[in-house]
């Protein structure tokens, strides 16, 4: 195996596929050199969600082009990879297989070390290539997709950090997919809620916050859940129509994406007040979302902490943010992960490298 002589500066290929976008990032140390994604969403539309054998096999199909695309773009050859790093887990199981399987093989056939990350803990990672400025720790992470609804104690990025809470049933972004279906606007929900709700009023319908009352804040401090709001909604719908009345969609938009918005952003200050953390940082798809981003920005400024948001390109499911988590390994003198190790849909956060 090559040895990596600069390791503050190693040139490390990300590969990420726990999903429905194939990215592959280059960096070199905590430069970016390039993060290009190649998205299945359209395959998707028709099912109004993510398939699982279809992403698998669109990862297949783009990963080779791809990658060949992120070298373009970052001006390197093959030969120039000190280190290939890919998504371990979590997320879906054949889509992470795929680019298992070929982070093995072009490790194998580069003669480079091999790192396998958390695809959480990457998101994390992702800020270092966004600011000059080192992410400081401890920091609470809130990220935000159609996956994972996570909120994160980071420590250090390479040796600790905590999952505080999650998802106990739909991610944020499943339940804007799933209102839009109700509200028939089209997949994926998030950005035609986001669309719609402009013109809407966020008070104009209550719908309930989830896991917010004081019995379910004992076992389920910072966890969420979204099914019971996606019901409320779905309910309330149906009760308008079968009265005969017009549903004011963008009003139950806005009144929805104001409920979710509003569990997310307040559990994650509370947990940087418990947990004396003057900062928060954003990250994963749902970050796009212009009333998170907002509310936000206002929470944070109101009770002192400072809110670090990368920019969009590095906040959805990327290449880069893999390669980035990997560098810092490399840099912290971790060693490789090997060849031995598997996809796991379910890696724990605790997990940072397998």
């Amino acid at each position: 195996m090559r040895r990596i002589v600069d390791t503050d500066n190693a040139v490390v290929l990300g590969i990420e596929t726990s999903c429905d976008e194939t990215g592959v990032g280059i960096v070199r140390g905590r430069k970016l050199l390039a993060n290009v994604i190649a998205s299945s969403m359209d395959e998707h539309a028709r099912f109004g969600g993510v398939v699982p054998e279809v992403a698998a096999r669109a990862h297949l199909e783009a990963l080779q082009g791809t990658i060949a695309e992120a070298l373009r773009v970052a001006g390197v050859t093959l030969q120039e990879i000190d280190a290939v790093a890919v998504t371990a887990g979590p997320g879906l199981a054949g889509a992470l297989m795929v680019g298992v399987a070929a982070a093995k093989g072009l490790a194998l056939a580069l003669d480079v070390p091999l790192y396998g990350v958390n695809h959480l803990v990457g998101h994390v990672g992702a800020e270092l290539l966004a600011s000059e400025a080192e992410l400081e720790v401890p920091t609470v992470a809130l990220l935000v997709s159609g996956g994972h609804t996570s909120l994160l104690l980071v420590r250090d990025l390479v040796t600790d950090v905590e999952m505080l809470g999650e998802t106990i049933d739909d991610a944020a972004g499943e339940a804007f997919d799933k209102v839009a279906r109700v509200l028939g606007l089209p997949y994926p929900g998030g950005p035609h809620i986001d669309r719609v709700a402009a013109t809407g009023s966020p008070t104009a319908i209550k719908f309930p916050r989830g896991l917010t009352k004081s019995n379910d804040l004992i076992k389920h401090r910072y966890d969420f859940s979204f099914s019971g709001l996606k019901t409320s909604v779905a309910r309330w719908v149906e009760r308008e129509q079968a009265a005969g009345n017009t549903v004011p969609i963008a009003d139950v938009a806005a009144s929805f994406r104001e409920a979710v918005v509003d569990v997310l952003i307040n559990k994650a200050i509370a947990a940087c007040k418990a947990y004396s953390v003057p900062r928060l940082l954003l990250g994963g798809g749902v970050v796009a979302n212009a009333r998170l981003r907002e509310y936000a920005t206002e929470r944070c400024a109101a009770e002192g902490i400072e809110l670090r948001i990368p920019p969009l390109s590095l906040c959805t499911d990327n290449g880069a943010m893999i390669a980035s988590l990997a560098a810092q390994l490399i840099a912290a003198g971790r060693e490789p992960s090997g060849l031995s190790f598997g996809a796991d849909s379910t890696l724990p956060v605790t997990e940072i490298q397998v």
